[in-house]
């Protein structure tokens, strides 16, 4: 599954290709670092757009993506190819998180698809020596999607995030898309409840996908849902 890890710091479908949106406008294009060849820009809903690419250094079969609002850059994170979570940057407030390599049940995409489920249980870390453990469960709906195209498989999940004293901080289920692929999960239509009882509905569809040569490809506005974030800008949003 698609995982965002600022969840101990407060921060936390049929059709779609249907979905009229508002035509791109000029935007900065996103360069990606040295070394690496930016493959896709997505559109979602919730006002973001992330850039996913690929590196030379890296293990074969890894991939980064970079989220992006209208103020800019916010977060960057790494997979490999079974969609473990690797590595994240919160653009923001400077903090990066790491997998413990060795946790009790890595993630697995290939199991995902040969059997329909996957569960896991792993650990993070980060630069400031905090501790998460994250334990879940995918699997899929039976149900697929088409995007602009490109073909996505739904998915439902469970994520529950504790702190190293075995404290729950946050939890989340709903509904994802996963690419067989480009071999990596896409936000969906999700619920998340921290340890204050704060709940928090949230919807990161996928919108327009869009590849070298096509309208869009590298813009960092996003397109989507940004009039409704604008109204919600005057309360507390996580």
């Amino acid at each position: 599954m698609t995982i965002t890890l600022n969840t101990g710091r407060g921060a936390l479908a049929l059709g779609l290709a249907a979905l009229a949106g508002p035509a791109l406008a000029a935007a900065p294009v996103f360069t990606p670092p040295p070394g690496c060849t930016l493959e896709m820009t997505v559109q979602n809903r919730s006002c973001t757009v992330s850039q996913h690419y690929r590196c030379d250094a890296d293990a074969p079969g890894d991939q980064w993506v970079e989220y992006f609002t209208r103020e800019g850059a916010t977060y960057r994170s790494r997979i490999d190819d079974e969609t473990r979570w690797m590595e994240s940057h919160g653009l923001l407030d400077g903090i990066t998180d790491r997998i413990e390599e060795g946790g009790p049940d890595d993630s697995s995409l290939t199991t995902l698809l040969a059997e329909g489920s996957d569960e896991f249980d792993f650990w993070t870390r980060s630069d400031a020596g905090e501790r998460l453990h994250h334990v879940g469960r995918d699997e899929l709906t039976g149900d697929t999607a088409e995007v602009g195209g490109v073909p996505l498989k739904i998915t439902r999940f469970q994520l529950r995030t504790f702190d190293e004293a075995g404290n729950l901080l946050i939890e989340r289920s709903g509904q994802q898309f996963v690419s067989e692929a480009q071999r990596r999960f896409y936000g969906g239509v999700e619920t998340a409840t921290d340890w204050t009882g704060e709940r928090q509905e949230t919807n990161d569809s996928p919108v327009r996908f869009s590849f070298p040569g096509q309208p869009g490809f590298g813009s960092t506005e996003p397109q989507y849902d940004c009039e409704i974030q604008m109204v919600r800008a005057g309360f507390p949003h996580a």
